[in-house]
């Protein structure tokens, strides 16, 4: 097996493990995230009817001058909150997508924190 088929295996069986336990209701729906090399997008999605309730990545034109990087990426997480906050969603399950909860994924949850989201 390449080396980069057995890393996109990997990942596959990171984000299957954490898909297991992770589950989006109306009241509770699942925050997840997913980062490029360039680019990080936040979804809000309820699993049961499989609709996204709110989105926000650094393509967006309010956000498009932020850089994907840990000191500036909280911004897209409170974007994200503040469009939950007007749905009235208070409370979220995190879906960390495979990734380490540590840089960017954990200063999305700290800027999604500040807005008023509970994890």
């Amino acid at each position: 097996m390449s080396r980069l088929k057995l890393k996109q295996a990997q990942k596959a069986r990171r984000k299957l493990r954490v898909r297991k336990k992770v589950y989006g209701t109306p009241e509770r729906p699942r925050m997840t995230i997913f980062k490029s090399d360039k680019h990080t997008y936040v979804q809000v999605i309820d699993d049961t009817t499989g609709r996204t309730l709110a989105s926000a990545s650094n393509l967006e034109k309010e956000l498009k001058g932020v850089k994907n990087t840990v000191a500036e990426v909280g911004k897209i997480g409170s974007v994200v909150g503040e469009r939950l906050k007007k749905i009235s969603i208070a409370r979220v399950v995190f879906d960390r997508n495979g990734y380490l909860y540590h840089g960017v994924v954990k200063a999305v949850a700290d800027g999604a924190r500040e807005a008023g989201i509970e994890f």
